[in-house]
């Protein structure tokens, strides 16, 4: 019996009040608050369970096995675990005393396959036309962000929209947790290491991201920035390495530019404000927001900006392209709207055509000019 089968039959044995959820495809996410509190998510809305582990030590013994089979440490010193199971669902635990309820415990499952772009249409979170205008601009090479709060589909949306890259590029993908997971058969997957028990081994984003450049890369896919790793992202971005894309926590696209500059500043690197903020609006080109609505628990693309640069007071400029367009509530509950192009054209409009990619070009055509 190999390692990874192993590993299926005890997480089975250990996690087993929550395995129907586990089996079940309309669950995005599991919460174990304490051992008898179980929540699940459903269609982006949260539901109570009936479900619960016989006691605090089961539910403790369930987060030790998973921590001893990815070869990661949670214990008083460090109580706090970032794991995966088998399946690639990403774990979450804290135990005392960093949760003073006793251990708790997230599990957020993702489809198997990953999302498409035609599932997210077909979900009502991103329009055809929007979908085609990304899809361009990764063939054009555009640094793309895509910002939103917890929960609202960033890394979904990140790994539909890697559909796009061609299939004889060389990627590089790095992450805090290995989520992601690529159609494209010339991919890399680098992951962050916890240090040992004795401090030793440890790899960070930025570590990793460094290496990456070193290994040829035609793309660098970096899952969250959310550190001095977005400093060396946007250099890279502006040395050569384009078409980059990651996902950063924010509520709007001036938002996510500024938390990027925050991030890039606690770099050990001593960079003036003014050059970081200079150097982070010459990077991005792109950025598209996700938002998750509690009303229906939907999750969808409400703006796709481009980012011009600065204006003359020093603020980043941002012109939204595609903009969500609130039409009310349907009978059957659900929010109605439509990501519609709002008329701007973007500064490297005219690129599709002098690329040779106006062939793709057909729903999002008036974003799009050919040179006389």
């Amino acid at each position: 019996m190999s390692r990874e089968a192993i590993f299926e039959s005890s997480v089975d044995y250990f996690l087993r009040p929550l395995r129907e959820f586990l089996d079940d495809d309309t669950v995005t996410e599991i919460m174990v608050n304490q051992f008898d509190r179980i929540y699940v998510e459903r269609n982006g809305q949260l539901f109570p369970t009936k479900a619960a582990f016989e006691s605090e030590d089961a539910l403790l013994s369930a987060v030790h096995n998973v921590a001893q089979w990815v070869g990661r440490r949670i214990d008083h010193d460090q109580p706090i675990l970032d794991a995966r199971l088998p399946n690639g669902s990403r774990v979450h635990a804290i135990i005392p005393p960093g949760c003073r309820a006793g251990t708790c415990l997230n599990i957020r499952k993702f489809k198997r396959g990953g999302m498409t772009m035609s599932d997210l249409i077909e979900y009502g979170s991103i329009s055809p036309a929007a979908r085609e205008f990304l899809e361009i601009c990764v063939r054009l090479h555009k640094n793309i962000v895509v910002s939103g709060g917890t929960g609202t589909g960033k890394t979904s949306l990140l790994n539909a929209v890697s559909e796009a890259i061609p299939e004889e590029e060389r990627i590089i993908v790095i992450e805090d947790t290995s989520e992601l997971k690529l159609r494209q058969q010339h991919c890399l997957y680098l992951e962050v290491q916890r240090p040992d028990q004795f401090g030793r081994g440890a790899l960070s984003i930025r570590q990793l991201f460094v290496a990456s450049l070193r290994m040829r890369p035609d793309r660098v896919l970096v899952g969250e920035v959310r550190g001095g790793e977005a400093l060396d992202m946007i250099q890279a971005m502006l040395s050569g390495h384009t078409g980059s894309l990651t996902t950063v926590h924010a509520n709007s696209a001036r938002d996510a530019l500024t938390r990027l500059e925050t991030l890039s500043l606690m770099s050990d690197v001593e960079l003036p404000v003014y050059v970081a903020r200079a150097q982070v609006a010459s990077a991005i080109q792109v950025i598209v927001q996700l938002s998750r609505f509690s009303a229906d628990g939907s999750r969808r693309v409400t703006r796709i900006s481009e980012v011009t640069g600065l204006d003359a007071n020093n603020q980043y400029v941002c012109h939204d392209l595609f903009a969500l367009r609130m039409q009310g509530m349907s009978p059957q509950g659900r929010l109605q709207g439509e990501l519609a192009i709002t008329g701007r054209k973007p500064v490297f409009a005219t690129e599709v055509y002098d690329q040779g990619l106006g062939g793709a070009v057909s729903q999002s055509a008036p974003l799009w000019t050919r040179q006389n």
